[in-house]
């Protein structure tokens, strides 16, 4: 398309154009915001990048800005583009011409809309822009098209330049690595390095490892021969100095009470020392054999260091091995109680505790001895959530029982059979107590709704006495017998005392029922009192004394009392047994734990005493 266009039409227009809209000063534009540029032509394609490892050889124009262009026409645009596409170092000016681009669109973008002509203007009519900016891509195509060839020869170039230097490598390879006198090689040695300068840069991904082989040989060249000396000389000298202070520094690391630590700093100056030069000859073995006698004295440490944690490690092997075994045979121990399970798992717990204050074990062994004393553990655990599973289940199983005792009870708190139905509640009541325990959230609930239905019929009939079930007149003949037994004076004569207990007995037994809400005081009271004055009563003397009242058997013997005794301090046993089982799964029922295992501590001192007792009392009766 530009070869279509007269430069001196492009001219023609640009001041036709400029003469239909006002000038725009160079203050107007500097104040544009430079983020505003019109868009390059849809056709148009950015420059590829140059990519150089080594500065290039030319060097590049002062960078010009697109503000610096701001007081410049269309035309002034371009035809400072024309100029530098003439250049000589137009190659070496591509920030310059990619500043001007953008000011001549910038320009042309605000001269379009002072005109109102939209971006995308199909005719000169409609766009009287349209040849001038024609004109300017065609030259800036022309232009980047030059410049993409121009980096295409570079690249080559590069290439080959790559070539060279490998060549020259070689050449000083040979030189260096040859049976000839070095020293008589110096002007072929001279020869390759002006070579090597006049090479050229090289590819970005070749340089590094490139050059690293050069400046090798470079040196090894240098370290065969005696030239130059007072630079090699002043090298060695600052090389010294850095090694003296790698060794100062893995002296002092000697010193340090941290062998682990000391040993990786210690690897920091080994590389380091690795990174500099060699010394002079006569200095070189001397620094070299004081900075090994500082890293062996740090690794004698750190061998020291690791064989004392290899022995730890075995004993602490040992230990962890003796906890497996002891968490092993309580696992494998047949547990009947709650109790039990609470105090080995208290147990367990602090042989765990015991196992993380010890230290790591043999590395092959670690992971294994650990293995085994979690499977000792789980084993343990799992067997006791079996058992509590268990006590679960039966609990639930009492669940329902009460459920159907509190259904029979308030079936039955509206009879007005008062006879028949307290000897049921009655008997209801013995039931609830033979029942085990429930879920503890449920236990208060249950109960106060069965005492609400035994209230309620106690306190109907209480209600409703009539003569022969005068309750609160038997209560009355209770508390005068209670105020009798009170004021007993104990005589020395053991019959006669034992005569006056025997008829406050009867008295008692012989006198009905009380009001059902005044029932449990009242027993007490009588107890207290009768045990206050007669220290051998016991309620089973009192119901057998009330049996011969009323013509029934003789008390049982004395042995019979203490089996029975006994018997029921083994009941009470496993129900405070059960109990902790309950308890454990509170989070703050360790005071009632507590007190649960006193009371079975105190059960079983008193069973012992009792099984004493008892066999004395048959040796009695044989």
């Amino acid at each position: 398309m530009s070869e279509n266009i007269n430069p001196e039409e492009v001219q023609k227009v640009l001041s036709d154009v400029e003469g239909q809209v006002d000038t725009v000063s160079a203050e107007n534009l500097a104040a544009e915001p430079a983020a505003v540029e019109a868009a390059p032509a849809p056709e148009e394609e950015a420059a590829p990048a140059v990519s150089e490892a080594a500065p290039a050889s030319a060097e590049e124009a002062p960078v010009e800005k697109a503000d610096s262009f701001a007081d410049k026409t269309l035309a002034e645009l371009s035809d400072l583009f024309v100029q530098l596409k003439d250049s000589a170092e137009r190659m070496t000016r591509s920030k310059e011409a990619e500043a001007i681009k953008s000011a001549f669109y910038k320009l042309l973008s605000k001269l379009k809309g002072e005109s109102g002509v939209s971006e995308d203007g199909e005719s000169s009519q409609s766009n009287p822009f349209e040849a001038v900016e024609q004109n300017f891509k065609a030259l800036y195509a022309d232009y980047k098209k030059e410049r993409a060839e121009f980096n295409k020869q570079q690249d080559a170039q590069r290439e080959e330049n790559l070539a060279k230097k490998q060549a020259i490598i070689e050449e000083l390879k040979a030189i260096v690595e040859g049976q000839e006198d070095v020293s008589a090689q110096f002007p072929a040695f001279r020869e390759l390095q002006n070579r090597w300068r006049e090479a050229g840069p090289v590819p970005a991904t070749a340089f590094r490892d490139l050059n690293d082989t050069y400046q090798f040989y470079v040196e090894k060249f240098y370290d065969m021969v005696k030239i130059n000396r007072d630079l090699r000389d002043l090298d060695f000298r600052k090389n010294l100095e850095a090694k003296e202070a790698f060794c100062d520094a893995a002296e002092k690391l000697a010193e340090n009470e941290n062998v682990v630590n000391a040993f990786h700093e210690l690897q920091k100056l080994h590389e380091q020392w690795k990174e500099y030069g060699p010394v002079a000859k006569e200095k070189r073995e001397d620094i070299w054999n004081r900075f090994k006698a500082a890293t062996a004295v740090i690794n004698k440490k750190y061998q020291a260091h690791f064989e004392g944690l290899k022995e730890q490690q075995v004993d602490n092997l040992a230990k962890k091995t003796a906890l497996c075994e002891r968490v092993e045979e309580i696992a494998a121990r047949e547990i009947t109680s709650s109790g039990e399970w609470n105090t080995l798992s208290k147990e367990i717990e602090e042989i765990q505790a015991a196992w993380r204050r010890i230290g790591y074990a043999t590395k092959k062994d670690n992971q294994k001895v650990y293995d085994r004393f979690r499977a000792a553990c789980d084993a343990f655990f799992n067997r006791k959530r079996e058992f509590y599973s268990g006590i679960k289940d039966s609990m639930n199983e009492n669940l329902e029982k009460k459920l159907s005792l509190i259904g029979q009870a308030e079936a039955l708190k509206g009879s007005t059979d008062w006879k028949k139905a307290t000897d049921q509640f009655i008997a209801l009541q013995k039931q609830w107590k033979e029942i085990g325990a429930v879920p503890r959230k449920k236990s208060e609930a249950l109960w106060k709704k069965f005492r609400a239905a035994c209230d309620e019929f106690f306190a109907a009939r209480d209600a409703n006495a009539g003569g022969e079930n005068d309750f609160y007149g038997n209560l009355k003949a209770k508390r005068k017998v209670i105020e009798d037994v009170q004021a007993y004076e104990a005589v020395e004569d053991a019959s006669a005392n034992e005569e006056a207990m025997r008829g406050f007995a009867e008295r008692w037994a012989a006198i009905g029922h009380v009001p059902f809400k005044e029932k449990d005081a009242v027993n007490k009271a009588w107890r207290d009192a009768m045990q206050d004055k007669f220290p051998g009563f016991s309620a089973r003397e009192q119901r057998g004394g009330a049996a011969q009242a009323r013509g029934g058997r003789a008390p049982r013997s004395p042995k019979d009392l203490l089996i029975e005794k006994y018997n029921k301090l083994q009941q009470n046993i496993t129900t405070y047994e059960n109990n902790i089982g309950f308890f454990s799964a509170s989070k703050n029922s360790e005071p009632l734990i507590r007190q649960m295992e006193e009371r079975i501590e105190e059960a079983k001192a008193e069973l012992k005493e009792l099984e004493a007792q008892i066999r004395k009392a048959e040796e009695g009766e044989a």
